[in-house]
């Protein structure tokens, strides 16, 4: 909402400065964005009267002017302007002045033009940033001649001078505050800010002589979507430019004026915040205006000159036969106001919010006027609408208004109502207000306090329960003069145990040296193909986004893995010599039958250093670091084939890639990437990729450390040899040691593995040290003998053998 300080002092006393005046309101609850004064980009430009014109000697199309800009001597100015005369009164750009062109500030200084001294130059609309809306009897092209309506007095602020010069606050105006939506609606917030008095009369027309019934007939047919519909009658009607006063306000509030009856309604919309239409009685077959819904199927050429199609649950105001405007939302075609109207209908009406948004939406057309219905309008409003825009039509001598109109009135006007309790509302704030003070802070809302309730002000919408009345309470006794105090009645803040499970990833994660990023969670269906994924594979069904911002964002991602390689690609395009980055993300699988996906935590990581300081092993290390880090138990790691579990196997280089299970649960899968997926990213160094099923991964962790106190007996470390197949992995080597020798075992470490030409070809030589350890006493050496034995007997059962 954009607010004209200038129109806001016909309501309130609001001449203070602009800082101040946007601080208070700030703090009491009407936000603003920002504020800009009209032309500030404009400096000396005066107000000038052309005393003399004569053609240039040495140009067919220029001019040498004479003006006096009240300094006392004419300054002479070259233009090539040909509607300029003599006794005309233009802006003048000085010396060392700044105006527009194109768009952007230039400075204009004196000079000569084929020989003769120019000393500044006559400006256009275009070059004071302003258009033929502002005044519609300049020319486009040519210099702004001021009409009657600006003040000539010479060597004045060009920008006083045409009234260009009101400061306009954008304010950000929340939902539940449609009242807000309007100048009087935030004189009204000012008045109450500021403790100053706000003065709004109740307009009046006084009309001529004649039934409106006889000329109009209105019938609401779905008073649930319409629960009131008012109307007006304009005889004579003049067509004409709004006065420099309303175009002003306007131009000031973001509006381009067009011609009085169309700016009259846009000018009612932003003084009261109720959106209204004018219609060409001519274009009202059978003078009759039914609102109804409109039939399935049924067709309207809107203003904006697009047939839309309409549907049965859509609210329309008809004629006898056809559609003549979307109830809320914009007129038809003919129902607009054109230079040969001569007999004119106001509508002032109340839609459903609900209605009018579904309709808005359907047919692709948000307009100012939906854009206010649908945060839910005041029925009560239509008439002070109707009324000021009959006061307009009267003061502009615009037409002869009817003295009676129609009212078609079906909504509810019991008053509401809310408890009034000052100790619940001191409590609940924690507070100590006087109750008179509170009582005066509602008043100067408009509330009304007697026997125990605060009577709501019918353009209140927003108020419904005893807390709203503390909120009015709080933002006019300022937020900062509410002491600060602990919560009561309520625990202590914690974080929940997926809170805490994610934490300590991330810290994880920090501590080996990644960094964290975040990544849309919607993809392109093109970076399945860059994984290598098959046509067949599950993660391929993924959630389709119903308007997508573009085909690379049109679907939900599946897995992680594409989003770490794209950051991982981009790093890699930057010359970045090396990256290494984790994302705690969700991957979003659909479920069948159910409308919405699942959406499991996933860690996603990724490194490449072109140092060649990373392998297979170091991501190893960092999955290891984070498993340890959260307390998961029963960790272990096997080869990845394509029967894993995950169909990012294809992503990954074959053999290069494995599988974490906990607790014999497949939690996750890392590697290095396969020189295809490569090749598709652009990768030139050795990539690592992998990603963690988190939920998984929780589910079988024990966050809590537990103490253990130190060993009171002695460790017995063995060291063992044994000769194996090359084919058998290491880790089924630690699992049967670790099986056979049970309670006692304290560590198994490998120490070397060796190929060479006192092994077998095919075979390889792996060494272990074993440590033992008994909590109930020192272990003999027959005890770790006795293990030693069931260690070589289960490593033999898989084909390894002592190593003589």
């Amino acid at each position: 909402m954009d607010l004209s300080m200038r129109w806001l002092a016909d309501y309130v006393d609001c001449d203070m400065p602009i800082k101040e005046f946007v601080s208070g309101i700030t703090l009491s609850g009407s936000k603003v964005e920002c504020y800009e004064t009209e032309g500030d980009y404009l400096s000396n430009v005066v107000v000038g009267q052309v005393k003399q014109i004569v053609r240039h000697p040495d140009s067919d199309h220029m001019f040498i002017c004479q003006v006096d800009v009240g300094e006392g001597e004419l300054t002479q100015i070259v233009t090539g302007a040909q509607n300029v005369k003599k006794d005309d009164f233009v802006p003048v750009a000085k010396h060392k002045s700044t105006v527009l062109h194109e768009g952007k500030v230039v400075k204009i200084t004196k000079g000569k033009l084929r020989g003769e001294a120019s000393n500044g130059m006559l400006c256009s609309l275009a070059e004071l940033g302003l258009t033929v809306h502002d005044f519609p009897y300049a020319i486009e092209d040519g210099i702004f001649i001021l009409g009657d309506d600006c003040d000539k007095t010479i060597g004045k602020d060009i920008r006083e001078a045409i009234g260009f010069n009101d400061t306009t606050v954008e304010f950000e105006i929340t939902s539940n505050r449609p009242d807000c939506m309007s100048v009087t609606g935030l004189a009204r917030e000012t008045a109450a800010t500021f403790g100053k008095k706000f003065e709004l009369k109740a307009p009046e027309y006084k009309g001529v002589k004649g039934d409106i019934n006889d000329i109009l007939s209105v019938k609401i047919h779905n008073s649930k979507l319409c629960p009131r519909y008012m109307a007006a009658v304009v005889k004579n009607v003049k067509i004409g430019q709004s006065p420099r006063w309303m175009r002003e306000r306007l131009r000031a509030s973001g509006v381009r004026p067009i011609n009085n009856f169309v700016d009259i309604t846009n000018y009612v919309m932003l003084e009261y915040g109720h959106p209204m239409h004018a219609f060409d009685l001519r274009y009202v077959e059978g003078n009759a205006i039914n609102i109804r819904n409109a039939q399935q199927g049924e067709k309207i050429t809107t203003l904006d000159g697009i047939e839309r199609e309409l549907s049965s649950e859509m609210l329309v105001i008809a004629d006898a036969n056809k559609p003549v405007a979307v109830a809320g939302v914009m007129g038809g075609e003919y129902s607009g106001i054109m230079e040969d109207t001569t007999t004119v209908v106001f509508e002032s009406a109340c839609f459903d919010g609900a209605s009018v948004r579904t309709t808005a939406k359907k047919l692709g057309m948000r307009t100012d006027a939906s854009s206010r219905y649908e945060k839910g309008l005041d029925p009560h409003n239509c008439y002070d609408a109707l009324m000021r825009a009959c006061q307009l039509v009267e003061e502009l001598g615009a037409g002869e208004v009817l003295d009676t109109h129609i009212d078609e009135d079906h909504h509810d006007d019991t008053p509401k109502s809310v408890e009034f309790d000052p100790q619940w509302i001191n409590s609940f704030l924690g507070t100590d207000i006087p109750q008179q003070q509170m009582i005066d802070y509602l008043t100067s809302l408009e509330f009304e306090v007697k026997d125990g309730r605060v009577y709501v002000p019918h353009f209140r919408i927003d108020i419904e329960r005893p807390c709203d009345i503390a909120e009015e309470v709080a933002r006019l006794y300022d937020y900062n003069n509410i002491p600060g105090t602990i919560i009561r009645g309520v625990a202590r803040a914690q974080r929940t145990p997926k809170q805490k499970f994610e934490r300590a990833v991330k810290q994880a994660m920090f501590a080996c040296g990644m960094n964290e990023t975040e990544t849309f969670s919607f993809i392109s269906p093109k970076y399945f193909d860059k994984i290598n994924l098959p046509a067949d594979s599950n993660l391929r069904k993924c959630v389709t986004i119903t308007n997508p911002l573009g085909e690379d964002t049109s679907v939900m991602r599946t897995t992680i893995i594409p989003s770490v390689c794209e950051v991982l690609a981009r790093n890699n395009n930057y010359r970045n010599p090396k990256c290494y980055i984790f994302e705690l993300g969700n991957e979003y699988i659909p479920v069948e039958g159910e409308i919405l996906p699942s959406e499991p935590s996933r860690l996603g990581m990724g490194v490449y250093d072109t140092s060649g300081k990373f392998d297979f092993y170091s991501m190893k290390g960092i999955v290891e670091n984070v498993l340890d880090r959260v307390g998961a138990k029963n960790v272990s790691f096997e080869r990845a084939e394509k029967d894993c579990g995950y169909d990012e196997f294809y992503a990954f280089h074959p053999g290069r890639a494995a599988v974490v299970k906990v607790a014999g649960t497949p939690v996750g899968i890392f590697g290095e990437l396969h020189p295809r997926t490569m090749e598709n990213y652009g990768l030139s160094e050795r990539t690592y990729v992998g990603k963690l099923d988190l939920p998984e991964i929780m589910e079988n962790s024990q966050p809590q450390k537990k103490y253990k106190p130190l060993p009171k007996y002695p460790a017995t470390t063995r060291d063992i040899s044994v000769v194996c197949d090359d084919s058998i992995p290491v880790a089924e080597l630690e699992k049967a040691i670790t099986k056979a020798v049970g309670s006692i075992l304290e560590k198994v470490t490998l120490f070397d593995v060796y190929k060479g030409e006192q092994i077998e070809k095919g075979k390889k030589s792996v060494s272990y040290s074993i440590s033992m350890r008994s909590h109930e006493g020192t272990l003999t050496d027959e005890q770790a003998d006795k293990a030693m034995d069931k260690v070589l007997k289960e490593l033999s059962a898989i084909g390894a053998e002592l190593r003589g």
